[in-house]
């Protein structure tokens, strides 16, 4: 399949979609600026009426259909994003929408899309699987399948992106965006390698799904074992050869990041940037661990692609990420089973200037002996450095002292 998209037609995308959303803030971040030796810009797409860049693609899209089409209705497969673009451009438009999501996609995405007006089918394990369910229906009902990245019109209205990006920052040195199926980091980075060819355009994905930077690797489009990240939004099995021979040329870098990384980026971001992100958000932060390009003084722009989480998952997020950085501890201490000796343990914990999160004290547990007890703590504390320095404190006065990872 060859696919063509220029500068002409994401300007075209851009003129039609002016009619229906508001160019997304581009904002600099002093924190992690400084944090980071550069300008770090954030392109705040989780800013977006569903949260999410998907609405650009797909509102574009569905605002091409025939008058023949539009009475038919259109059907799209999606994990949750894509399908709140369809979801909204299709009322907007006033057309039918019949989404397939997989059966384990985040709750909040399927009740959102279903709030925008969609019919919505659960079918299938992933995206690929739901994918492939989806291609079935449309041919049985003749409605429109949208695509969530392999369509001309869906790049060219991600492509949009990238014409705001120039807009607002014509200094751009370095973008950094994540990667599903390819149709965000194609789209912007033609528009911004046209308009400013010097871009450097960095690609990153999940590192337990990185089915696109796999197939950099092996020269072909390559199809994974499993996916396994929360990264749910760029969670792709099978990489797409179309889209790869799309964004060989047009990326300078394409990185895979640990999950555990990308979890202490949500909460980056969630204190340094006040903005809520889901883990596709916010990869691109976490990809600056791992990029080799030199980004020292330049002016950077992350493109915060969505901020559709599910309120349970960024609560383990959170902690995940407070455990790595080491500002979350949680030890298991055995004690002396006789009086006072909790009191002690909690005595020496506040003059250490911790806070305890919780505290769980348990006689019966078989690993103790009958003179001994338990005590699992979760602490809060102010860095490694402090951890360190507690768990030295309490070696001293416990029996024995487990690090729970």
């Amino acid at each position: 399949m060859h696919l063509n998209v220029t500068i002409d037609t994401i300007r075209a995308a851009q003129s039609e979609l002016s009619r229906y959303l508001e160019p997304t803030p581009l904002l600099k971040n002093n924190w992690l600026s400084e944090e980071l030796g550069c300008n770090i810009f954030l392109k705040l797409e989780n800013m977006q009426p569903i949260g999410s860049f998907k609405i650009r693609g797909a509102t574009y899209r569905i605002s091409q259909l025939s008058e023949k089409e539009r009475k038919a209705g259109v059907i799209a497969a999606s994990a949750g994003n894509h399908a709140q673009g369809v979801a909204w451009g299709s009322r907007r438009l006033g057309v039918s929408s019949l989404i397939v999501m997989p059966k384990n996609a985040p709750l909040v995405k399927i009740a959102n899309t279903r709030a925008l007006g969609a019919e919505i089918v659960l079918e299938g394990d992933n995206y690929d699987e739901a994918y492939l369910a989806a291609r079935e229906l449309a041919k049985k009902t003749g409605k429109t399948f949208v695509h969530a990245f392999e369509d001309e019109r869906v790049i060219a209205g991600q492509g949009t992106c990238g014409l705001e990006i120039f807009s607002q920052l014509p200094a751009v040195d370095v973008v950094v965006g994540s990667i599903g199926g390819g149709g965000l980091m194609t789209g912007t980075s033609v528009a911004l390698k046209t308009l400013k060819p010097s871009v450097q355009m960095i690609g990153c994905q999940a590192s337990g799904s990185a089915s696109m930077v796999e197939s950099f690797r092996q020269g072909k489009a390559v199809t994974l074992a499993k996916s396994q990240t929360f990264a749910d939004g760029i969670a792709v099995v099978s990489a797409s050869e179309t889209m790869r021979e799309l964004l060989v040329p047009l990326l300078h870098e394409i990185v895979a990041v640990e999950d555990e990384s990308i979890a202490r980026a949500v909460l980056s971001l969630l204190e340094k940037a006040k903005t809520v992100t889901e883990g596709s958000g916010a990869i691109p932060l976490a990809a600056l661990e791992n990029i080799r390009t030199d980004i020292k003084g330049k002016n950077v722009v992350l493109i915060i692609s969505g901020g559709n989480i599910d309120v349970n998952l960024l609560s383990r997020i959170i902690d995940r990420g407070l455990i790595r950085a080491g500002r979350r501890l949680r030890l298991n201490v055995w004690l002396s089973d006789r009086p006072g000796s909790l009191a002690r343990l909690t005595d020496l914990i506040a003059r250490q200037g911790c806070n305890i999160l919780q505290a769980i004290h348990d006689r019966s547990e078989p690993s103790t002996t009958i003179d001994q007890t338990e005590v699992a703590l979760t602490l809060e504390t102010r860095g490694p450095d402090h951890s360190d320095t507690i768990i030295q404190a309490l070696r001293d006065h416990v029996l024995r002292l487990d690090i729970v990872h």
